[in-house]
């Protein structure tokens, strides 16, 4: 399934999404499906107290195994109906919606948690050599992370407002899994059972504070806290099935990786070349705490995956106005455009 957070066109960024399912050019709302699947015989789970599906993508997470089992039901159920069947009903929410009259949000609006990591060696070994020093020996050793803001997340063709403060804004094209399950302290063999799906990340970077911050040893806060795009959907882990890359602790996906800034295509790498997979990353960040449903797994840059490693002769920091495309094969295209103005030269 291809889940997504949607609202309707032209909504405040505020405005509350409903979950829904992608199907072709429609977004099957997912509570008014489970109503629609209810009414047809379709064996669903329980939702206050009613057999359903809930309206937002983290209650759907909640409901770990049985939620997304009753969402399977209800798609394939909807897949043999008639396109009338499926219609509006009077004072009920339609269960289909066109494309052309939503706008999506962050498939996971509001998780509690977001970990970005750093597991491409080849963006760490060429960010580090623009700087002039060596890669890290301890680096081979541990998969690391830091914590990054969530209440400034960004669905797709959202615009991502320019942050006055800095004037060396970036981009970062990353793979973002969504955990499904509560678990602590969760071995790598086991980890796969915990994902709910993977979507692209854009994890916006301003350069300028980020340097000033690191000499301080610790970690990225304002440097990365203006902005993150998730998106444009969460596609769950069955899609995937044909490009997966060994199982358990080793699991990788061969999915190509590509960024383009107005047009111009910077970014090209592939999603089997982490160093650490998801499953590690997960046991990782597990240890000795709760992961909990909805909470983001970012993998970090790829390689080619910013202005950073590329340097500014190949791209001038980003400005307002600049359109940002991210791509990761099967997962979509993540398009946003910065707004605002640069404090640039001031």
């Amino acid at each position: 399934m291809k889940l997504v957070t949607y609202v309707a066109k032209g909504a405040a960024h505020f405005v509350e999404g409903r979950a829904g399912i992608l199907v072709g050019e429609r977004v099957l709302d997912l509570a008014a499906l489970g109503t629609w699947a209810s009414r047809n015989g379709v064996a669903l789970p329980q939702v206050n107290g009613a057999a359903g599906l809930p309206t937002t993508m983290l209650a759907l997470l909640n409901m770990g195994q049985d939620g997304m089992a009753g969402a399977h039901a209800a798609l394939e159920a909807a897949g043999k109906a008639r396109t009338d069947d499926l219609r509006e009903q009077a004072g009920e929410t339609p269960v289909a919606r066109a494309m052309s009259a939503i706008e999506l949000r962050t498939p996971v609006p509001n998780p509690a948690t977001l970990r970005d990591f750093y597991v491409f060696e080849q963006h760490v070994k060429a960010a580090r050599a623009r700087r002039g020093v060596g890669m890290i020996p301890e680096w081979y050793e541990i998969p690391v992370f830091y914590f990054s803001n969530t209440s400034e997340l960004y669905g797709a063709e959202e615009p991502v407002p320019y942050p006055r403060h800095s004037h060396e804004v970036d981009f970062e094209l990353e793979m973002a899994a969504v955990i499904g399950r509560e678990g602590r302290d969760i071995a790598a063999e086991d980890a796969p059972g915990y994902i709910a799906g993977y979507m692209v990340m854009n994890d916006w970077s301003a350069r300028d504070l980020w340097r000033k911050e690191q000499p301080l040893n610790m970690g990225p806060a304002k440097g990365k806290d203006f902005a993150t795009s998730l998106g444009p959907w969460l596609v769950t882990p069955d899609e995937l099935d044909d490009v997966r890359i060994g199982s358990g602790k080793d699991e990788r996906y061969n999915l190509e990786m590509r960024g383009w800034i107005n047009g111009d295509q910077l970014t090209l790498d592939n999603a089997k070349t982490m160093y650490y997979g998801f499953p590690q990353m997960i046991e990782r960040a597990s240890e000795g705490v709760r992961l909990r449903p909805g909470d983001v797994i970012g993998s970090g840059t790829c390689g080619t995956g910013c202005i950073l490693e590329l340097g500014t002769e190949r791209h001038r920091w980003l400005l307002p106005g600049d359109v940002v495309e991210m791509e990761i094969e099967r997962l979509g295209m993540l398009r946003n455009t910065l707004t605002g103005e640069s404090t640039e030269g001031r």
